[in-house]
């Protein structure tokens, strides 16, 4: 199987109500032949984050979303990603909520390799910041960014995790 990440910028009329859009994104993957794995609404629903995972037998191929559905929303080519930090399975089965989600835009030099294994050595230092809690990341295959997600009181402490194992925030979002 195959996950691949929409990110979509609602016009100002659908952040004002994007359950429409959100429907709509979903009925399209879904008509396509892919699985809705998650999907992510920035406060305010500036931005939402879609995850779809696809069959090995599409050729890798991302659905493409219909457009003629999605209004006046921009939408990013998909892009393929890489789930670190938990499995498959159990995001299918929880279908966890996260409070907080942390874009980093990946230097160009660190290549997959490089990112997962600063990952394993750095995950346990998040033991050092308990009232946070890291769920998961996907990291695109490109390595061009990763979305990180995390449950915390707040802001702060998320930005307190990131400084833990020493890793940037490009972009920072409350989920609603």
């Amino acid at each position: 199987m195959t996950l691949f990440l929409y990110e979509t910028v609602p016009s100002a009329d659908q952040q004002n109500d994007p359950s429409a859009l959100i429907d709509a994104i979903a009925r399209s993957l879904t008509d396509s032949g892919a699985e809705l794995i998650e999907t992510q609404i920035t406060k305010g629903a500036a931005r939402i984050f879609t995850i779809a995972e696809v069959a090995d037998d599409s050729a890798g191929q991302a659905p493409a979303l219909d457009a003629s559905s999605l209004g006046a929303a921009e939408v990013t080519e998909p892009a393929q990603v890489r789930l670190v930090g938990t499995d498959l399975e159990t995001i299918k089965a929880a279908r966890p909520e996260a409070g907080y989600l942390v874009e980093w835009d990946i230097p160009a030099e660190i290549d997959m390799d490089t990112y997962l294994a600063r990952k394993k050595e750095k995950s346990p230092k998040y033991a050092e910041i308990p009232e946070v809690s890291f769920l998961r990341t996907y990291v695109r295959e490109d390595t061009d960014k990763c979305l990180c997600f995390y449950n915390a009181p707040d802001e702060d402490a998320v930005v307190r995790a990131r400084e833990i194992v020493s890793t940037p925030i490009t972009r920072l979002h409350e989920l609603s």
